[in-house]
């Protein structure tokens, strides 16, 4: 099981009300499927951060819900994004290059964190802005009237990032609102007494992107761009290596990793994760000793635990044909 008390806590929080400010999810994508929620609004008013269940989910400063997707190569695919709610058209940028945020491009990027995007007026001081989209994706221009669910552009890689995300904020007369928690910025825990989404959100507490064979441990710059997975691994690969990509994991965390094949067990691997981090992968293998694999179904599986509970886990299964 994953950790229940934390995934129903929205659960317990009411939706908007009738006549209050109310949004609609704005990506094509199925939350916990083919896009997760990186991180959320920062609630600590120091240096240090929280997110609105007082879990670790956000950065210093975050004034924002970073959507993100798996890979660059979902990206690449092309993920759109969507109205949150009824609105005008108040700006756009659509000219920024898809690009890792670095110090080569630093002076570029100054000023225009943002990246390509939208802010749309929705009325009463409520404002909605849509960062680090695709470039050349955005389709609205300054002025125009959109509804809620009308297409925006597309989920990319620029301005201030580090991974395909879409960074939504929402403002009240230009003070940032956590929509999961709108009604303070001042503390966190606990259900909150009603949320901004139509249809409330669950949280997950970290989590596995994916999961993958090759044969080598990758690189990490693969795995973020979606190529590192080689299977299916031929008979005689060298290396039979199961890697996991995973988020949000907390110092004290474990990231377990298992193969079974034909003749049964093949890999066993706990690591203790040793700090939080926003994103992280690992992998473990064995190599081959003579011979070849035996023909049939590989399967890898990852578990992320925390303190002794599992938070999440994910599969991969692969055959490796006869030579």
């Amino acid at each position: 099981m994953r950790l229940a008390s934390l995934l129903t806590l929205l659960s317990l929080a009411a939706p908007a009300a009738a006549g209050d400010f109310v949004l609609q999810f704005p990506l094509d994508c199925t939350l916990g499927e083919d896009c997760r929620i990186q991180q959320f609004v920062d609630r600590d008013p120091g240096k240090e951060a929280t997110d609105f269940t007082c879990g670790t989910l956000s950065y210093d400063g975050h004034k924002g819900t970073d959507f993100a997707l798996p890979y660059l190569s979902d990206m690449h695919a092309g993920v759109a994004v969507r109205a949150a709610a009824d609105g005008v058209v108040r700006g756009t940028r659509n000219s920024m290059p898809d690009q890792y945020a670095n110090g080569q491009n630093e002076a570029a990027i100054d000023g225009k964190e943002c990246g390509n995007g939208v802010v749309l007026s929705h009325g009463s001081g409520w404002e909605t802005q849509y960062c680090h989209m695709k470039r050349g994706s955005v389709r609205v221009e300054s002025g125009q009237k959109v509804r809620a669910g009308d297409v925006l552009g597309e989920v990319g890689l620029s301005g201030q990032t580090q991974f395909p995300h879409l960074h939504l904020s929402v403002r009240k007369d230009g003070a940032v609102v956590d929509p999961f928690a709108p009604d303070s910025l001042d503390s966190c825990g606990g259900p909150a007494s009603h949320t901004l989404w139509a249809d409330p959100l669950p949280y997950q507490p970290g989590g596995l992107i994916g999961a993958g064979f090759s044969t080598a441990i990758p690189e990490f710059d693969a795995i973020q761009a979606g190529t590192a997975d080689q299977a299916p691994l031929a008979a005689d690969a060298p290396a039979l290596v199961f890697w996991a990509y995973a988020y949000g994991s907390q110092a004290g965390d474990k990231l377990e990793l298992s193969v079974t094949g034909p003749g049964g067990e093949l890999v066993s691997h706990s690591e203790a994760l040793e700090r939080t981090q926003a994103q992280l992968f690992r992998a473990a293998g064995r190599r081959l000793r003579g011979g070849q694999w035996p023909a049939g179904t590989y399967t890898g599986t990852a578990r992320l635990m925390r303190d002794g509970t599992e938070v999440d886990r994910f599969s991969r299964t692969m055959v490796i044909p006869p030579a």
